[in-house]
């Protein structure tokens, strides 16, 4: 095989999927591979697991394979995804049980092994530190919850190389979600691959993943560009990318005929850029990707190819995401019309502020954002001049409470109320007065690849179409 076409799934959970049958039908891929996991997803699946010990998982994957399955068997295109979650055996079980309801088979490959909560837990198990502020996991430890380590591509191949026609893995590094289908078509080695021409095809191959992970994204969709994110036609109907992928890892970017969206220069090198620290030392677990000599040369007609890319040894040692409980939140929205809108806004907060101190409510932060004004862009949206503020037709005012303790962020809401006829003149309505949730904070941190490796597992579920 000369070269295989590989096209973009979904870019996070909840993402659209009809662009992917246009991928199927019209863009001559072999493979589909989908994101569904962004950082915080696994604290969403999170808090599906308490509620249900069943679930854990993206659930859109159900409704997404029932709908693009029949299409993939037509065409022989093999999928493969991490919605799985913390939940890979439920999904790849819930997915199967769909299918055996509306006639329809598949070889399904589970990929679990990611989940190093044990080890995080263990109090002899090791420091764990933060990866931002150093702190050793010893501050969360009890409060954990979960954890999971980001896999590399090596299972999925695995998986593919057993007859797997779809791949639910758990946390795997996202861009992997691509290299392990490219590298199982052309054969590529990923164990032991430490020197010159492997390496650089690896790089190559985690580069295509990058490119495409984020599903709309890497084909105009959330173009930023001033002056220029308006030339981006019919973002209603955008086709996702594809990449067609030689046995020296060269790649073309591209997107189905017929589709909206765009494939040029500035769109793909957006997306090179996007989530990147360091271009010269892009981490995954299989490939240090260095961008430094990446060429991309738009050919037209939503063509880019992709060469240049150089990768050095992965490290010997994984990502971690774990989440810890980290207390609840309660929020309310305020709106305050013209005359003297700003000051009838400061006012309530401090009406609400002396309430907290009087009440003597625990917590640990009243955060405050102003909707329309700096919600966006925060300290770099400095504020207008307060007569200004004051002329405005409205403003609406978002008051978030951070508290250890359930029973206070419950009765945030019952502050607000009945300043409804007591307080300053609001007119635009309280919105969320019964909005609490419990908060998750992420605890970033590395664990060695050798034992996390030597527990991963592909178990095959299903009968083949």
């Amino acid at each position: 095989m000369n070269s295989i076409r590989i096209g973009a799934g979904l870019g996070f959970y909840g993402d659209a999927w009809e662009p992917i049958a246009a991928s199927i039908e019209r863009g001559g891929v072999q493979f589909i591979a989908s994101d569904h996991l962004a950082e915080l997803t696994l604290a969403i699946l999170q808090k599906d697991r308490q509620r249900d010990p069943g679930l854990g998982y993206a659930r859109d994957v159900v409704p997404l394979l029932l709908r693009l399955w029949p299409l993939m068997q037509r065409q022989g295109v093999r999928f493969v995804c991490n919605a799985g979650g913390l939940n890979p055996r439920g999904a790849a079980q819930a997915v199967l049980a769909a299918f055996a309801a509306k006639g329809l088979k598949a070889r399904v490959a589970v990929v679990s092994g990611d989940d190093v909560l044990p080890r995080l837990a263990d109090p002899a198990g090791g420091a764990f530190e933060h990866l931002f502020t150093g702190a050793p996991v010893a501050a969360v430890r009890e409060r954990l919850v979960f954890a999971n380590a980001y896999l590399g591509a090596a299972p999925i191949v695995r998986a593919l190389d057993g007859g797997a026609q779809i791949v639910i893995t758990g946390r795997v590094a996202d861009a992997a979600l691509f290299l392990g289908p490219i590298a199982h078509a052309h054969g590529w080695r990923l164990d032991g691959a430490r020197e010159g021409e492997a390496l650089d095809r690896l790089a190559q191959g985690l580069t295509v993943g990058h490119l495409l992970e984020c599903s709309g994204q890497g084909s105009g969709g959330n173009f930023g560009a001033q002056g220029h994110w308006q030339s981006i036609p019919d973002l209603a109907h955008i086709g996702y990318p594809i990449a067609e992928v030689w046995a020296d890892g060269s790649a073309l970017i591209t997107k189905a005929p017929g589709t909206g969206g765009r494939v040029n220069f500035d769109t793909v090198r957006q997306q090179l850029l996007y989530e990147v620290h360091d271009p010269h030392a892009y981490h995954s677990p299989d490939v240090v990707l260095d961008m430094g000599g990446i060429h991309l040369e738009d050919l037209g007609q939503d063509r880019v190819r992709l060469t240049g890319a150089r990768g050095r040894a992965s490290s010997e040692r994984l990502k971690v995401v774990a989440g810890f409980r980290d207390g609840y939140k309660a929020e309310v929205t305020w709106g305050f019309s013209w005359p003297d809108a700003w000051d009838k806004s400061q006012q309530a907060q401090a009406t609400i502020r002396a309430q907290l101190k009087e009440r003597r409510v625990p917590h640990d932060e009243l955060y405050v954002e102003y909707p329309g004004l700096n919600s966006a862009h925060g300290p770099l949206a400095p504020l207008p001049a307060v007569d200004a503020l004051n002329q405005l037709n409205e403003i609406w005012t978002r008051l978030v409470l951070r508290t250890p303790e359930k029973a206070a962020a419950e009765g945030f809401g019952r502050l607000f109320p009945w300043m409804g006829l007591s307080g300053p003149a609001y007119t635009c309505g309280f919105t969320g007065l019964h909005n609490v949730s419990e908060l998750l904070g992420i605890w970033p941190t590395l664990v060695d690849r050798g034992e996390v490796e030597a527990g991963v597992q592909v178990e095959f579920m299903g009968e083949a179409a």
